[in-house]
């Protein structure tokens, strides 16, 4: 399993919201620029670091200069979601050497468009964002939702051949309370996906737990930003249990 810091992006810094929510911004210039805080991540351990473009994610414009940097700059592998909604899109960010897409609106709203990526880039290229309040999935900046169940979204991408979702729960996102086990218990019984797991995430305990149901990796964000524990420490408890 593996611990993937978050580094969200709006206005060219770093920052993290509550419940997905603009509004309540927090931003972290303190700690330097995204670059500055990514290659903070790398040099505590991070293999993968996930970035989200709010701007492009919102409508609000992109942040892809510094995600092209950031990328050809460090030794490590990103995978970036936010705005994602065309091929070309998707293959610009492959072509500068992203790992990973995580791809939300355009899976739901385009299957052709998801199912070309599919045949054009390997399946491990692909991750589909299931970013879920109660148990519909939301899209479009996590704002509309997609009236489906989290349940048939997941079974629906698998028969086009996704193998690895994102799953965010909206509610717990930037709380600093507990990840949504029960969901993620319900979505790891499905053994065809690799789910990555997000939000709520607060204590070591949590990693451990999510280790033990078998999440293919972990996404932490405000936890580390607030100290809640270090990077280092997350990776120290998931290797030594084996992860």
């Amino acid at each position: 399993m593996e611990v993937i810091p978050a580094v969200d992006l709006k206005n060219g810094q770093v920052v993290r919201l509550t419940r997905g929510d603009p509004s309540l911004s927090k931003f972290y210039s303190s700690l330097g620029s995204p670059l500055s805080v990514a290659k903070m991540w790398m040099d505590e351990g991070a293999k993968t670091i996930h970035i989200v473009d709010l701007d492009a994610a919102l409508g609000l414009g992109s942040n892809l200069t510094i995600i092209e940097r950031m990328v050809k700059t460090l030794d490590v592998d990103f995978q970036v979601g936010g705005g994602i909604r065309s091929f070309q899109m998707a293959q610009t960010l492959i072509d500068i050497g992203v790992k990973r897409i995580i791809l939300g609106t355009m899976a739901f709203r385009d299957e052709e468009i998801l199912i070309k990526l599919l045949e054009n880039y390997d399946e491990k290229k692909i991750v589909v964002s299931l970013d879920h309040y109660g148990r519909e999935v939301m899209v479009k900046g996590w704002r509309i939702s997609s009236k489906i169940d989290i349940h048939d979204a997941i079974t629906n991408f698998i028969d086009l051949g996704v193998r690895t979702f994102l799953v965010t729960s909206i509610k717990r996102d930037g709380t600093l309370t507990r990840p949504d086990f029960k969901i993620l218990a319900e979505m790891l019984e499905i053994k065809e996906a690799k789910v990555i797991a997000a939000g709520g995430i607060s204590k070591l305990e949590h990693l451990s737990k999510l280790r033990g149901m078998g999440v293919y990796g972990i996404v932490v964000g405000k936890a580390l930003y607030e100290d809640r524990f270090t990077l280092k420490d997350a990776i120290h408890i998931v290797e030594e249990e084996g992860g």
